[in-house]
């Protein structure tokens, strides 16, 4: 698909505003609602296209980010706003870091495609979701209302932990099944974060209170915090939004989502490591 600027339309050196434009048209292109009706092999290629957009949406629009993609499209060779490429002298750690990174995004892509495009409708069990098994990063990140919120605080229950921002369409679709699975799995021990992209925000012009208005527009309770340095989003490593982890009561992932989530989903996850909890 060529460059992350060439994927959104763009030149090189596109202002802030010119790529979330150039974003927003882009991923109007390919709403689910507009491919719904195509054949699987038409929609598999809309899904992968939608979620390559929000990767390279996360990087243009973090400033760190995009300054470092454009320092791996120099050591690869390639022409960047009239700057000459390097000569290449074998692989530079960045070069292996990019390698290494956009494997696991490709493994992620593929699990995204297989999500969606094997989709049951009736969801009664909830979608197959990729499983894993290893430690979630630990973090403290601070709650709108200005609380400290830490991971370790929930040892023992089962967490979903949702990484979103008020630009992405997908996310604002899974927030009723979101705000449904909080009211009626909280008292069995569900407990949800929503974790926003608070550092991408910024980028836009959107601060607290535009992140506060969103969340009361759509009558959200659940927790939610705010990555303000990226620190967790590149902890968790999220490219495309929204993406999804289910914690176990041992604060091990278990499983991992990439796109909007159903009730059904969040329910069948949840009761299933719920009965795994340890009393």
């Amino acid at each position: 698909m060529g460059s992350y600027y060439s994927l959104l339309g763009v030149e090189p050196d596109a202002s802030p505003e010119t790529i979330v434009a150039a974003y927003k048209q882009q991923r109007e292109r390919y709403d689910p609602a507009r491919v719904a009706d195509l054949d699987s092999e038409l929609r598999a290629k809309a899904v992968e296209r939608s979620v390559a957009l929000e990767q390279a949406f996360a990087i243009l629009a973090d400033p760190e980010r995009r300054r470092q993609y454009d320092a791996s499209l120099l050591d690869n060779g390639d022409v960047l706003d009239g700057v000459a490429p390097r000569k290449k002298q074998g692989l530079t750690a960045r070069e292996r870091t990019y390698a290494l990174v956009g494997t696991v995004l490709a493994l992620l892509l593929v699990a995204a495609i297989w999500v969606v495009t094997g989709r049951d409708d009736s969801g009664v069990a909830g979608q197959p979701m990729p499983q894993m098994d290893r430690v979630a990063p630990a973090f403290t990140l601070e709650s709108l209302q200005g609380e400290s919120i830490s991971l370790a605080d929930f040892q023992g229950q089962v967490v979903l932990l949702n990484f979103w921002g008020t630009w992405c369409e997908p996310c604002k679709r899974e927030i009723p099944a979101l705000e449904r699975a909080h009211r009626q799995y909280r008292d069995q021990g569900l407990v949800i974060i929503g974790v926003n992209l608070t550092h991408n925000e910024r980028a836009q012009g959107r601060d607290q209170t535009t992140i506060a208005a969103f969340l009361d527009q759509f009558n959200v309770t659940y927790v939610n915090v705010l990555d303000t340095q990226g620190e967790v989003t590149n902890a968790y490593r999220i490219f495309p939004l929204p993406t999804s982890f289910f914690v176990d009561d041992t604060g091990h992932i278990r499983y991992v989502h990439i796109g909007e989530l159903t009730f059904a989903d969040i329910e069948a996850r949840f009761l299933e490591l719920n009965a795994q909890v340890q009393p």
